[in-house]
C-alpha cells in the first residue's frame, strides 16, 4: 500500500524513531552519569565508566597519581561524558524529524552524524577491549543499526511516479 501524503510517517518509520530516541535515552544517561561520576569519585569514578574491557580491566589501569593530571583526566573524560550526552539530544531531534516530518534529512543526520560517533565508539572502544563490553555499550549500536536499517521502509518514496 503506497503513502501518498509525504509529510506522513509509516509504520517502519515510527519504529525507527522511537528506536533512535531510545539510542538518545541511553546517550543522555551516559552525560548524566559522567556528571555523577565527576562530582562523586572525580577521575577514578570516570575512568571506571570507560574501562574494564579484556585489554584495560579495572584493577589493572594505573591512575594519575598527581592531583593535576587526574584533574586533567577528569575534565577530559566528563567532556567526552557531555559529548555524548549531546549526541543523545541529537537522536530526539533525529526521532522527532522522522517521526512527525517523514524526513530524509532527519534520517540521513541519523545514520551519518549519529553513525560516526557510534561505530568510532564501538571500533575504537569497545571491539578493542578497552571499556567493558555489555548491554549498554552494545546496545547502541545495535539500536542505532536497527534504526537506520528500518526507517527508510516507512518514509515517503524518494522516486515518486509520474502518473
Amino acid at each position: 500500500m503506497e503513502r501518498t501524503n509525504p509529510t506522513v510517517s509509516g509504520r517502519a518509520a515510527k519504529i525507527g524513531a522511537m528506536l533512535f530516541a531510545l539510542w538518545g535515552v541511553l546517550h543522555v544517561w551516559v552525560g548524566y552519569e559522567g556528571v555523577h561520576q565527576y562530582l562523586a569519585n572525580a577521575a577514578p569514578g570516570l575512568w571506571k565508566m570507560l574501562t574494564g574491557g579484556q585489554n584495560a580491566p579495572h584493577d589493572a589501569f594505573q591512575h594519575a597519581t598527581d592531583a593535576m593530571t587526574a584533574n586533567v583526566h577528569a575534565h577530559l573524560i566528563l567532556n567526552f561524558c557531555l559529548d555524548v550526552a549531546g549526541y543523545g539530544v541529537l537522536g530526539f531531534f533525529v526521532a522527532w524529524m522522522i517521526w512527525k516530518r517523514a524526513s530524509w534529512t532527519g534520517y540521513l543526520i541519523g545514520l551519518v552524524v549519529i553513525g560516526i560517533g557510534d561505530l568510532a565508539f564501538l571500533f575504537v572502544q569497545v571491539v578493542p577491549g578497552i571499556i567493558e563490553m555489555n548491554a549498554g555499550t552494545i546496545g547502541g549500536p545495535v539500536l542505532w543499526f536497527l534504526a537506520v536499517a528500518i526507517t527508510p521502509f516507512g518514509l515517503p518514496s524518494l522516486w515518486r511516479r509520474q502518473g
